[in-house]
Order: structure tokens, then C-alpha cells, then sequence
């Protein structure tokens, strides 16, 4: 058994659950494909067989074979195609972690040799380039050039008490580097002292958890730290709610951390917009790692509650009980198929609420989300809360 994958209280859990099937009902992946040996009861089953195969003199005394590579690769397959959602821990009667499990899990099966080979992409990527996507990172912040009044400097500052960490989806995706425009104009708007890492800003680290090489994260997390200080910076604000949950509960506490919702709603609090109404109907997405994994329902309603004409309908699925869009847990690139069909469930929902726009407080969310709605043509918009916030304040009358 890969001993050093689990904690002591992980390896309890193993055994502790109770069988009720909660997870599988509330599953996104089991949902969009209808096979239940990808929901978390199945998993741990599965676990649990696995490690009564590779149990040393015990399993030699009962006679247990160890797995055979088939079956070993097979349950790799269905370790690896899951969002990391949290559902199945939210639901769980037992109280289980099943999140971190997973994480440990799947740093198991890339030690049996039973992962994806998009986890060796994921390894070559991030090693090479530091960042998920194999682009120059010198690179990171070219997005500035398209930013209307960018100051000369493009926001990379030797010092400031503000660092925004732009996260690789904003720093590289076209349509997610609308996002990291919007917070950088709205730090400008708000007079906050801020700077940009710029080629200094390596991966959070997240996608090596959720590829299953944990070990590796260390180096990010020590670069990115001394990055930060480097500025003299008090606090460091995360749009991408994987970042900000990387940071949270794996790096050492030397900053204040926030989220761009939270933050935001600070800034609307002291100041709120006069600008007209937008006259606009929006739902809202609760990101995964935003709301099930950092505990933040509020500031997102805050900030949308501030902006003058926007009016919130909720979805059917909401806050602790949100569907996942189906872009965590490197799924997109481990299968895109399954990605696309989780997201296609969540846009129905999204329809089904007769909102305009669905917004969320993720880059990832919008751009799965995005892509979908613009492939199949349909009737919605997509925003991350900083370009709407964005939008309303800069918003004008009409002539």
C-alpha cells in the first residue's frame, strides 16, 4: 500500500463509509454519464478492494491477488474523471474529507503508474514553462496591451501593498483575460496600490493536486511567496477562486488573502456606484473552490446586491448545493467529452432560471460556460462579477 499518500485520519476514513449513496445522487460526473463507478461510493469501494490486494502478509495469508494492470489502469480512469467538485463531501452523513482524499488518490495512482497520461503533460508543462498551458511566461502579462489607458508600466510595480495573482486561465485564455482586464481597471478605478507579478508569477500549484503530484507544489509555493514579498505587499487577491484556495490551504500565512468578490465588496461598501442602472436580470454560479471549498456565499450576492439594476434570480441549484460547470479537477483536459456534458446540464439550469446573463466569480467557469453557450448559439450571456462590476460602474445613459 502507498502508505505516504494518506494521512493516519485519510486511512480510517477509507473504511468509515456508511454505504448510504448520497454522493452518487448529487455526483455532476455520474449525472452527465450515467455510470455510477464514477461517483465516490464506487471510489472508495474500489480503494478499499485495492488495498486489501496490496496488503503484504495479510493478503498473503487470505490469498488476495494483487490487482492486475487492467483492472489498476481501469480504476485509474475513473479516480481521474471527477471535478473535484465537493459534492460528495458536502452530502456526506459520515462528514468524511472526501476531497483531500481524492487528491491523495490520485497521487496514488501515479505512483502505481495508473494515471492519465495527461498527468506527464500536466508534470512536462509545469516544470518547463510554470505554467498548466506550456505558454512563455514572460508572457504572463501581455494581456495588458489590450487594456484601453494601461499606464506605461502595465501594471508590473517594483513595490505595492496590493499583488493581484492573475492565475494561468486569465493570464493566457483570450476570453478569460477579459476578466484580469476588468480587476486590474477596477483596482485602477478605486485608486488601489497594486502591481502585477508579471514573468514572476509561476502556477498557484492547484493543478498538481488535482494531477495527483503533490510533491512537486512546494516549488511554486516557495517562489510565488518570495515574489510577493519581494513587492513588500500586505495582500494578495485571487479572481480565480483555485488560486485563492491553493493559497489558502497550502501555503504559509504571510499575507492577508482575498478573493476579487470579497475584495470588491469592500471597495463598493466604502464607495458606492452612481452610475444609470443597467437594467440587467442575472442568476449566479457558485464557483466550487469559491463556495463549497473557501465557505463564500455572501460577498458575490454583495457585490451583485450594490450593483444599481441588477437584479439576481437564483438557480434551482444554489450556494452549498451549486452544480459544478465542469472545468475542475483538470477533467477538460483528462476527458473533454464528459467536461462538456457536465457543462451542458449546468447551462440548462442556468436557462431554466429566465435570467439574461448567468455570472460567476471563476475564469475556468467562464470559459467553460462560454464556450458551450457560444458553440451551441444560445440566448445567455456569461460574466465573471468583475466584468460586471466593471460594466455598471462605467455604464452611461443613454443619449
Amino acid at each position: 500500500m502507498a502508505l505516504h499518500c494518506y494521512t493516519r485520519g485519510q486511512m480510517l476514513q477509507i473504511d468509515a463509509c456508511t454505504g448510504c449513496g448520497l454522493c452518487v445522487e448529487v455526483c455532476p460526473a455520474v449525472a452527465a454519464s450515467g455510470d455510477g463507478a464514477l461517483s465516490a461510493l464506487a471510489r472508495l469501494a474500489g480503494l478499499r478492494r485495492l488495498n486489501q490486494g496490496r496488503a503484504g502478509l495479510l493478503a498473503r495469508l487470505l490469498a488476495r491477488r494483487r490487482p492486475t494492470a487492467q483492472a489498476l489502469a481501469g480504476f485509474g480512469r475513473e479516480v481521474f474523471a471527477c471535478t473535484l467538485c465537493g459534492r460528495c463531501q458536502e452530502v456526506c452523513p459520515a462528514g468524511l474529507g472526501l476531497k483531500d482524499l481524492w487528491i491523495s488518490l490520485r497521487q496514488d495512482m501515479v505512483g502505481q503508474g495508473a494515471a492519465s497520461p495527461k498527468v506527464e503533460m500536466i508534470r512536462g508543462n509545469l516544470l518547463e514553462s510554470h505554467n498548466v498551458f506550456a505558454e512563455d511566461n514572460d508572457e504572463r502579462a501581455e494581456w495588458v496591451e489590450d487594456v484601453r489607458g494601461a499606464p506605461d508600466d502595465g501594471f508590473v510595480r517594483p513595490r505595492a501593498k496590493v499583488v493581484y495573482f492573475t492565475g494561468c486561465v486569465a493570464a493566457y485564455f483570450p476570453m478569460a483575460q477579459k476578466i484580469a482586464a476588468a480587476m486590474a481597471q477596477l483596482c485602477q478605478r478605486f485608486g488601489v496600490d497594486f502591481t502585477l507579478l508579471g514573468p514572476d508569477e509561476w502556477c498557484c500549484g492547484f493543478p498538481l493536486l488535482g494531477a495527483g503530484l503533490k510533491d512537486l507544489a512546494g516549488q511554486f509555493i516557495e517562489h510565488n511567496i518570495q515574489a510577493v514579498a519581494a513587492r513588500g505587499a500586505e495582500t494578495v487577491v485571487f479572481a480565480c477562486p483555485s488560486c485563492y484556495q491553493m493559497w489558502r490551504e497550502h501555503y504559509p500565512r504571510r499575507f492577508k488573502l482575498a478573493h476579487a468578490s470579497q475584495f470588491m465588496a469592500g471597495l463598493l461598501a466604502q464607495s458606492p456606484p452612481e452610475a444609470p442602472p443597467l437594467t440587467l436580470t442575472v442568476t449566479y454560479h457558485d464557483p466550487c473552490d469559491l463556495g463549497r471549498g473557501a465557505g463564500e456565499y455572501e460577498a458575490p450576492r454583495r457585490v451583485l446586491r450594490a450593483l444599481p439594476g441588477v437584479r439576481l434570480v437564483e438557480l434551482a441549484h444554489n450556494r452549498r448545493d451549486c452544480r459544478c460547470c465542469g472545468g475542475g479537477g483538470n477533467l477538460e483536459m483528462i476527458d473533454p467529452a464528459l467536461s462538456a456534458a457536465i457543462t451542458a446540464a449546468k447551462i440548462d439550469e442556468a436557462l431554466a432560471s429566465g435570467a439574461q446573463a448567468v455570472v460567476t466569480s471563476c475564469q475556468q467557469c467562464v470559459r467553460t460556460m462560454t464556450g458551450h453557450v457560444r458553440k451551441n448559439k444560445l440566448p445567455l450571456e456569461v460574466l465573471d462579477l468583475t466584468q460586471l462590476t466593471l460594466r455598471a460602474l462605467t455604464n452611461k445613459a443613454a443619449p
